[in-house]
């Protein structure tokens, strides 16, 4: 297609980043194939030197992964994507490509277990500092800045507790100070929050989420300019952290079907939130479509929906909660979301088991806390399942 700026994005999400074999084929085509095959000595010279466009190792060229690439650029409105292994791989990838020892970082404390552990233990061994804020707080954004700070990380909304940061606010301290800001997009996707429009400077995917939505593969992938992007392209060309030629295939017949599934489960979980808040066993919930919800007003304006993840706190703590887990029958047991199929955990003792418990009081994930991934399941099922464990 000459033009996908006249597009919308459910178009996009289907037609963008096509790549052919030649055959006129109607699918995405796969291409299984560690390696590509040159004419000459010369065509082999130029593709690996960049003088020309084409594919030659899967590392880091394939059409495949091109087109996923592709598509998700195109839908994130970004001038480039590199996809990864994960969504770990991702985030890892931009820290080794912008950062180096004696630079610093500034991020929210209210982050996936994964990325606190890469922050604080990881990164910390190359010489690279994390401070850790409020992300609602845009004073302590401020206050954190130091001359050798190069980059802001901010993943809104937050897992678990669904707290969103102001991207637009955060961004303009970032560039005020000369820094970039890096933005996980997990819990939303392109089709409920397009950071770059917001000012954020890249993007980063757990394509393992709602990018694939069924659960299938795992992958990853970084967004934004091209002069951004470069250095994670270089970065991943070289260490190999690569997406799979299979889970591109894979993530890209995910993303057909990306804006019909957000919309459908955005509206599930938010019918379950308000029958949770109506529960008396239940302390408190957090879901940015609700009006209870601290940032509620802040989501309206740069999420077009709540998000089909949420959070409740059961009263009696673990016990309580480890109930619920226990007792459901439709809702699946397992620490992934994105899912079509709903999923429960107990963050505490799953997703932020590793993180030390001061870490965890400081970002509000206490012994009571559930997190709740809605999926495609009738929300009438799941208000049922949730009352098996919810009742004594």
């Amino acid at each position: 297609m000459s033009d996908t700026k006249t597009l919308h994005p459910e178009t996009l999400a289907i037609r963008a980043g096509r790549e052919h074999s030649g055959f006129g084929e109607h699918s995405q085509s796969l291409f299984l194939t560690s390696s590509f095959t040159f004419d000459t000595a010369a065509d082999a010279a130029a593709l690996f030197l960049g003088e020309r466009e084409g594919y030659t190792y899967s590392r880091f060229t394939n059409p495949t992964v091109s087109a996923f690439q592709q598509r998700l650029a195109a839908l994130e409105g970004g001038e480039r994507a590199i996809a990864t292994a994960s969504g770990m791989a991702a985030i890892q990838a931009v820290m080794m490509s912008q950062l180096k020892s004696g630079d610093h970082i500034v991020s929210s404390q209210s982050l996936f277990g994964s990325t606190l552990n890469l922050f604080a233990g990881t990164l910390s061994k190359f010489g690279i500092e994390t401070t850790f804020v409020d992300p609602k707080d845009s004073g302590a954004w401020r206050a954190a800045l130091r001359p050798e700070t190069k980059l802001l990380f901010l993943e809104t909304p937050s897992n678990p507790l669904t707290e969103v940061a102001d991207i637009a606010a955060v961004a303009a301290i970032a560039h005020e100070h000369g820094a970039i800001l890096v933005v996980d997009n997990c819990f939303c996707s392109p089709a409920l929050q397009r950071p770059l429009e917001l000012g954020a400077d890249l993007v980063v995917h757990s394509a393992t989420k709602y990018l694939d939505g069924h659960g299938r593969v795992l992958g990853g992938a970084v967004v934004g300019s091209d002069a951004l992007v470069e250095p994670v392209y270089l970065h991943v060309r070289t260490a190999g952290p690569s997406l799979s030629p299979f889970n591109a295939w894979v993530l890209l017949s995910g993303l057909e079907t990306l804006y019909l599934r957000m919309e459908k489960q955005c509206a599930n979980a938010l019918q379950v939130a308000r029958w949770l808040e109506s529960r008396p066993e239940v302390e408190r919930v957090f879901y940015p479509g609700l009006e209870s919800h601290p940032q509620h007003a802040l989501a309206q304006r740069q999420q077009s929906a709540g998000g089909a993840v949420l959070s409740f706190v059961v009263r009696g703590g673990r016990e309580a909660a480890w109930r619920v887990v226990d007792r459901v029958e439709v809702i699946s047991r397992t620490a992934n979301l994105g899912d079509v199929k709903s999923t429960i955990t107990h963050p505490a003792s799953t997703t932020h088991a590793r993180v030390s418990a001061e870490a965890r009081e400081r970002a509000g994930i206490g012994e009571g806390l559930l997190r709740l991934a809605v999926g495609l399941e009738h929300p009438d099922d799941l208000q049922l399942d949730l009352e098996r464990g919810l009742g004594l």
